[in-house]
């Protein structure tokens, strides 16, 4: 059995995006008490579970970038990793000093959110206009694009798609912009293209990136041949993940659990939730139909059940897999085939 990943979130934020549900603070006074406290839990799982590497870590957020460059060496000292090592950045908080920490710590992936490179895009959700590409030295980069913003048309999401190509990006997560509740932009919604505009712009977006050498793997992620996300595979394959920090969800011994979103419960040392068991057979059918390599052998039952559903499904002698119309009505569709 593969040693399981580990996830930690970095819940600090210069500035909260209006669309951003993901558990953040603006209070950079916690982050010296915040890392402590997650070198300590790193220790003591290494101190009962056995000192052996992590197949592949995730330092996400909130804004990684924003901690203290001490503080995020003093970090990433503590994870062994024998893989893919990824840490989330934030253009204008990467700078030089944060990537020579990060080239230091064994980091050899980056995932930024560019969300759009049109200034007006960028503007309509609370960012910055102007995104510059910063020089961190390390090849594996991945890029965040955002579909059905405020504004976008297929010509200005193509710009956004050339400009990641251009950037030498390995890997595009293309991400249908949601309105989650509790969100600025849940309480005051933004004048989004309409439903069926959404769908043109998702299909446009999958053609483009297939055209230019970006496979489709998942419904929203797209990689140059050999670049796919190591670590976020292992979700959707159901292996085992730890996870540090107030937000972060883990799967370890088959059992879901997860850490309160609250940053002084964290820092009191208290434990995470349980969520019950996890990794049964339509858990993993639900995760595995979410990449295009899909279900290799599908029960009957399964089978029977996509022949009721035309062109939202392929079910041949490759196994199941959703079409991308599928994928586009992707809750609906898995939800029919698990009955």
């Amino acid at each position: 059995m593969l040693n399981p990943s580990l996830y930690i979130h970095i819940p600090f934020c210069a500035r909260k995006c209006p669309y951003c549900d993901f558990y953040s603070l603006s209070d950079m006074q916690l982050q010296g008490a915040y890392v402590e406290e997650c070198v300590r839990r790193l220790r003591e799982s290494r101190a009962t579970e056995g000192d052996r590497p992590y197949t592949t870590a995730y330092i996400g957020g909130g804004t990684p970038s924003v901690l203290q460059p001490e503080l995020l060496a003093k970090l990433l000292h503590e994870i062994q990793c024998s893989g893919e090592f990824t840490i989330e950045c934030n253009a204008a908080s990467a700078t030089h000093e944060f990537a020579q920490v990060i080239r230091a710590g064994g980091i050899n992936r980056v995932s930024m959110g560019l969300q759009s490179i049109v200034p007006e895009e960028r503007k309509a959700l609370g960012r910055t206009a102007e995104f510059v590409l910063p020089k961190l030295g390390i090849d594996n980069l991945s890029l965040d694009v955002m579909l059905g913003i405020p504004g976008q048309t297929q010509q200005s999401l193509q710009t956004t798609l050339e400009f990641c190509a251009r950037a030498g990006a390995k890997h595009v997560s293309a991400y249908l912009l949601k309105l989650e509740p509790g969100t600025p932009f849940h309480q005051n919604p933004p004048d989004l293209p309409c439903e069926d505009e959404q769908a043109e712009l998702y299909l446009f977006a999958c053609d483009w990136l297939e055209r230019h050498g970006y496979a489709q793997y998942e419904i929203s992620n797209f990689a140059q041949p050999g670049y796919e996300s190591q670590h976020n595979l292992n979700y959707w394959r159901c292996g085992e993940y730890h996870a540090i920090g107030p937000g972060a969800h883990g799967f370890t011994g088959g059992r879901r659990w997860h850490y309160p979103r609250d940053m002084q419960a964290f820092l009191r040392g208290e434990p995470p939730v349980d969520d019950g068991e996890g990794g049964d057979d339509e858990e993993r059918t639900m995760l595995a139909l979410r990449l295009t390599e899909g279900i290799a052998k599908p029960t009957a039952e399964l089978r029977e059940r996509a022949k009721l559903l035309g062109d939202y499904v392929i079910c041949d002698e490759y196994g199941l897999r959703l079409t991308r119309a599928g994928m586009l009505l992707s809750n609906a569709v898995i939800g029919r085939l698990l009955g």
